[in-house]
């Protein structure tokens, strides 16, 4: 089973390049990247310009349109960015020009980025040497040389950069157009809202639909059963964003007896420690009630279900008829068995820990993962969106693995060859 086990987690890496390669082809190739959605701001406000009175152009010109390309990693080929993001190939993401007049032998710029000095000498027309102002080679940087612009063929253009490797496998995710920070710096914000959502969400539902999936299983068609059901399938019926549409009307707006978003008030960093944790509970009650009516629903009925079908089977009235106490029958054979698809959906719900519901998130204002991945494809954000698929990808492949682990364990009889 080991060898098993060990086989999975060697295909999380290739499966990985998999699906990062076919959503970054899919954010290169799907018309209205982030360069088009500036373009045509830049262009509305040149249009706002003019009907002002302003009548300036708002054309960009090539060196423009260039920057942004660099800007936004458009000027490699798709494959080639793909790699370059993925930390495996180099990328020159540092780069400035330069132009030579006729008669000009040297000048002495500033690095981009970096602004440290080097000295750029033109020993023949087109060649070029790069150097640290005392004459030492410099750390990495290259030169090429540029076509002429038009109608200035005596001017030499020159382009001095220097590529690296910054990715996936750097530690590197890129950074956020929409943010201008780090993705790694973006997600890790929003990263323990989501996490406290989904551990509380896992944990409570779990912890209450068991013992009452149990409970309905004993006392089948009981009114306790019957009341209990008729919640449930009620709750199971409504989704957590409309109940969530509902309790913002009423419970928060209307009678005012929960906050109506945002995840901690205003004076959160002035309150005690207690002050702070009821503060945090008072403004998660709503937005776990929304998230938990599904999966609590869900998870009762599943544990109910299959516990009835254990409860019929042979192998536990054998067990009673043999002198078995039925409590001991129940949670020794009959339990252990009804609870195999209950863990294996346990570790398929390691996912929901960061994803949460963007729907959920906008209406009560929580700032989530799930919320930033909405966004982000809305804004066109891709490096963001690149981040959030690798941790939704690798949890998922997690997830299922642990599945997989805990069935393994709840059931001695099942061998992983």
């Amino acid at each position: 089973m080991g060898a098993y086990f060990l086989r999975r987690l060697l295909l999380i890496p290739p499966t990985l390049i998999g699906v990062t390669m076919l959503v970054f082809l899919i954010t290169r190739f799907v018309p209205g990247g982030p360069m088009e959605r500036m373009i045509a701001e830049m262009r509305k406000g040149g249009d706002g310009a003019s009907r002002g009175g302003a009548a300036q152009s708002q054309a960009l010109s090539e060196d423009q349109l260039e920057q942004l390309k660099i800007r936004f990693r458009m000027d490699q080929h798709p494959v080639a960015g793909y790699f370059s993001w993925l930390g495996v190939w180099p990328y020159a993401d540092l780069r400035k020009k330069i132009e030579f007049g006729p008669d000009e032998k040297d000048q002495l710029i500033r690095a981009p980025g970096t602004r440290e000095p080097l000295k750029i000498l033109r020993s023949a027309p087109g060649t070029f040497s790069l150097t640290n102002p005392d004459g030492s080679p410099p750390d990495g940087w290259q030169w090429r040389a540029l076509p002429p612009k038009p109608n200035t063929k005596d001017i030499e253009r020159v382009e001095i950069f220097r590529k690296r490797f910054s990715g996936l496998l750097t530690g590197n995710l890129g950074e956020s157009f929409r943010f201008n920070e780090p993705v790694t710096d973006v997600i890790a914000q929003r990263l323990p809202v989501s996490l406290y959502y989904g551990l509380l969400t896992l944990i409570l539902t779990y912890v209450v639909s068991i013992p009452l999936g149990l409970f309905k299983a004993l006392h089948h068609r009981s009114p306790a059963d019957n009341v209990s059901s008729i919640l449930i399938f009620a709750g199971f019926a409504i989704p957590g964003y409309a109940l969530g549409s509902i309790l913002v009307t009423f419970a928060a707006a209307r009678f005012g007896w929960f906050p109506a978003g945002g995840f901690t008030s205003f004076d959160f960093m002035e309150k005690s420690l207690w002050g702070k944790t009821v503060d945090i509970l008072y403004h998660s009650a709503l937005p776990l009630l929304c998230y938990l009516i599904g999966a609590f629903a869900f998870t009762t009925m599943l544990t109910k279900n299959q516990l009835m079908d254990n409860l019929a089977a042979d192998y536990v009235r054998t067990a009673v008829a043999k002198g078995v106490p039925f409590r001991r029958a129940v949670i020794h054979h009959a339990f252990r068995n009804a609870s195999i698809p209950v863990v294996s959906n346990l570790g398929r719900s390691l996912s929901a820990f960061v994803g949460g519901s963007f729907v959920i998130e906008r209406i009560f204002d929580i700032n989530g993962i799930g919320l930033l991945g909405f966004e982000s494809i809305l804004d066109r954000d891709y490096p963001v969106v690149m981040g959030i698929v690798v941790i939704s990808s690798l949890l998922v492949m997690l997830g299922n693995i642990l599945g997989d682990f805990l069935v393994a364990l709840v059931d001695p009889r099942i061998r992983f060859d």
